[in-house]
């Protein structure tokens, strides 16, 4: 099974390393996305954290970590597989896809290291650069208020009145296994709700909670 060239606007050179970063160990016990995650962890590091170097000259040790922690851990990297088309490419065995595999944030961020992975040996660390700088600006212009997911800016809004913490609901699914929308609604006891969709639970959640924090927040 082969896959497509490119992928969140880069073109491979050679399709062999994108449908190795795109396959899931369910799939293939030795050609899976697993060492090329590995290398993509690293490449993803090297760049963030010189990067930072770079755009923060003056700052200490301590709040550059907290900078490049949050750049790259799990939740970041979810989304920009679910924002960049990655989530929705991986290759699953039908029996991972109806368990939802696909949704974890695991393995969504293991895949995007895997796809930064062979990005870096199909042509080389410059191209690699390109595409996380490209990707990550917005995150690293808008500075660690970004950082915080909607979800727990929500939860936090909460916690500071008094309130019970928000809970979320699904409200509809729709769409074949490999490529479903789901409709969450997110709700705040006493407060209100709404409801947004995605194409991951998570996706969708985030989405609904950043909805009705928007609602919440525009309150005289």
């Amino acid at each position: 099974m082969t896959v497509d060239r490119d992928i969140a606007g880069y073109r491979f050179e050679r399709t062999s390393l994108l449908e190795e970063a795109l396959t899931h160990p369910s799939l293939s016990g030795n050609h899976n996305y697993q060492r090329l995650e590995f290398l993509g962890d690293r490449v993803l590091g090297l760049v963030i954290a010189s990067w930072l170097l770079e755009a923060y000259p003056g700052e200490a040790e301590g709040k550059l970590n907290r900078r490049f922690t949050a750049l790259v851990r799990k939740e970041t990297l979810a989304e920009m597989a679910q924002t960049l088309g990655i989530a929705a490419a991986i290759k699953l065995t039908p029996g991972a896809e109806a368990e939802g595999t696909r949704d974890k944030e695991a393995v969504q961020a293991d895949a995007c290291e895997a796809v930064i992975g062979a990005m870096y040996l199909d042509t080389g660390y410059r191209a690699a650069e390109k595409f996380i700088r490209k990707h990550w600006a917005p995150l690293m212009k808008d500075g660690p208020s970004v950082y915080k997911d909607s979800k727990t800016q929500l939860q936090e809004w909460c916690q500071a009145r008094g309130l019970p913490l928000p809970c979320y609901r699904l409200a509809g699914r729709e769409g074949p296994d490999h490529n479903p929308v789901f409709t969450i609604e997110a709700c705040v006891e006493g407060k209100g709700s709404a409801s947004a969709s995605g194409g991951a639970k998570r996706q969708a959640e985030q989405a609904a909670a950043e909805a009705l924090l928007g609602l919440l927040t525009g309150e005289k």
